[in-house]
């Protein structure tokens, strides 16, 4: 088990433009600069394997702190995938993943694609959903040993997001892959049977709960 600490302060200042000066003599506000903590000092304890759920509002911190976790996996000497970062070549795509046909076909369909149509066609060809799901079969086949996903199953239809995220825990686990997720949706929680999972919502103490 390794231990993380994360923190992030933003020193945030407001233009004083006439009109915003205005509107703070009408409304009665501020205007010296202040300090926005997000995380102070945070500590997480993340084990290999672990499955770890970031949850909570939109805006809320959720993706620094998958970046700064990510940051420090890094450091640490583990090689880290970011699904968002992962780039679609302009071929069939059977080509994009595995070292072979079979490899190929397996990694798709843990990745909730199975449609012989899709599988020879190229990604500009396919819809968000359906690109979507090929970069998980990619992260799928990576040598990482860290896998991240950032609005984790935001483009998918909330059943198939399910689906995807029961396979993707499966599949993370058996490999021995650390898999962590950030999203605002609640509805996965049974899927994903997080071992972590961390809840950020706006000024509010920040919630580490271990899975059973």
């Amino acid at each position: 088990m390794t231990e993380y600490t994360i923190t992030r302060k933003f020193n945030t200042s407001v233009e004083r433009t006439p009109r915003v000066l205005e509107i703070a003599e009408s409304f009665g506000l501020g205007l010296s600069d202040k300090e926005f903590v997000v995380y102070d000092g945070l500590k997480i304890d993340i084990r290999p394997a672990d499955v770890v759920y970031i949850k909570g509002q939109s805006g809320s911190g959720k993706s620094l702190l998958l970046k700064d976790l990510s940051a420090q996996m890094s450091a640490a000497g583990l090689k880290v995938a970011d699904l968002n970062k992962i780039e679609l070549d302009e071929r069939p795509v059977v080509e994009l993943v595995g070292k072979d046909t079979n490899e190929a076909l397996d990694l798709l369909a843990k990745a909730g694609i199975s449609d012989a149509w899709i599988y020879i066609r190229k990604p500009s060809e396919l819809s968000d959903g359906q690109r979507y799901r090929l970069k998980l079969a990619m992260l799928m086949a990576s040598d990482a040993d860290v896998w991240i996903a950032d609005e984790f199953g935001a483009v998918l239809d909330r059943v198939t997001a399910r689906v995807v995220a029961f396979s993707m825990q499966k599949v993370s686990r058996r490999a021995g892959k650390t898999f962590m997720v950030a999203t605002t949706h609640e509805d996965m929680v049974t899927e994903l049977a997080p071992d972590l999972t961390i809840t950020k919502m706006f000024r509010e103490k920040v919630k580490i709960e271990a899975g059973e």
